[in-house]
């Protein structure tokens, strides 16, 4: 095992409910998000000899959820794996789309009330997704959620640079308007 250790048997309770969060914002669908949280969970303990302790075993864990996000998203898409995404791990990237994030309370610093907040907030987003037409919901989720490359969507999709532009602005006008009388 690495240098530094990590102590799998404190996941469940330690991350599980952020990971669901964090997941459920992205594939709106509940049995798809606790799937996604248990792959992350299972391929953390295949890779635990990889973990370096250059990060914490949350964003660690995190990582590797991100990565299963994709695999979903490449599955589910009818030109799957064509398109090459790229994501940023790392903080100094450009923060478009990170406004959701933002609004949750750091798990280490929990109290009832953040618990609550972060359910209640999972829930307008979700709520608020549910409400967009799927198109734009899909490019709402790879854009601003999961980071995709332009070209990567438009790959994806099918689609052009000025249309996707087009989706992206009216979902994301929608998803503000929609949380800002369901959630602020």
């Amino acid at each position: 095992m690495a240098e530094h250790s990590i102590n799998p048997n404190n996941w469940i309770k330690d991350y599980s409910d952020y990971l669901f969060n964090y997941t459920i914002t992205r594939v709106s669908d509940r049995e798809i998000a606790q799937d996604l949280v248990q792959e992350t969970f299972l391929a953390g303990l295949k890779s635990m000899a990889n973990f370096k302790g250059e990060a914490s075993e949350r964003t660690w864990l995190i990582a590797i959820l991100k990565r299963k996000i994709i695999d979903h998203y490449r599955k589910i898409n009818s030109n799957k794996g064509k398109a090459e995404v790229r994501m940023s791990y790392n903080s100094d990237a450009e923060t478009e789309g990170d406004w959701l994030e933002e609004r949750v309370a750091d798990p280490f610093d929990k109290t009832a009330e953040d618990d609550l907040e972060n359910t209640e907030l999972g829930i307008a987003i979700h709520d608020c997704l549910g409400k967009l037409p799927s198109k734009q919901a899909e490019v709402f989720k790879m854009k601003t959620l999961l980071n995709y490359e332009t070209e990567a969507i438009c790959n994806e999709l099918d689609i052009t640079a000025s249309n996707l532009w087009v989706i992206i602005h009216r979902a994301r006008t929608a998803m503000a308007s929609c949380m800002e009388e369901n959630w602020f």
